[in-house]
């Protein structure tokens, strides 16, 4: 396996390197091109997110949660908050349509809170208000661990060659949380001073 650079010293030098053959085959593009320092409504997503993707529609055969998950995704500010106030537009941009769409949906964003991909807490739009993401490649080891249906060990190893091919250590070492049971013991209880 190729090792990847992990300093920034290295990455800024690979990028370099590629804006560099960009602009040998296509020198005008430019002005064409997303530029996430120019312009607004961009998100960072791990390189792995299409593995992981799949992993979870893998694991939710018949009922595919990646689209949103996705769409959970892009709808934070970098801060793996979401708030769940726009269903029927977030709906939409996931692939749910139609006059059961949001319902569709809403049965998704279970889903993705019974892996223990997200969290979700009631708020001014009801029970299923505000959500919180968590790291992707620590519920994946998690559920590795659990022995999790749908988790296949060719899927599971991808990922991990992948993830320490970018230089992503959270796919190795760190202890894992009790996923099961995060939720509890990080959120603030009923009446708790803040």
């Amino acid at each position: 396996m190729t090792q990847r650079p992990t300093t920034t010293r290295e990455a800024s030098a690979i990028a370099k390197k590629q804006l560099a053959i960009r602009d040998l085959h296509w020198p005008k593009a430019e002005p064409y091109l997303w530029d996430r320092k120019a312009h607004k409504g961009f998100t960072t997503i791990p390189k792995t997110m299409p593995m992981i993707l799949k992993i979870m529609d893998e694991m939710t055969k018949g009922a595919p949660v990646s689209s949103t998950y996705l769409n959970l995704w892009c709808n934070t500010w970098d801060n793996s908050f979401v708030t769940l106030n726009r269903n029927g537009e977030m709906a939409n941009a996931s692939g749910f349509g139609g006059q059961r769409g949001e319902h569709t949906w809403l049965t998704r964003v279970k889903k993705l809170q019974e892996l223990c991909f997200i969290d979700v807490k009631a708020g001014k739009s009801g029970p299923f208000g505000n959500a919180i993401i968590w790291n992707p490649h620590l519920v994946i080891r998690w559920h590795k661990d659990q022995g999790t249906p749908g988790l296949t060990s060719a899927s599971f190893n991808a990922l991990l060659e992948q993830a320490l091919d970018i230089g992503a250590q959270d796919m190795i070492g760190e202890s894992l949380p009790d996923f099961a049971n995060l939720s509890q013991e990080v959120s603030r209880t009923e009446g708790a001073e803040q």
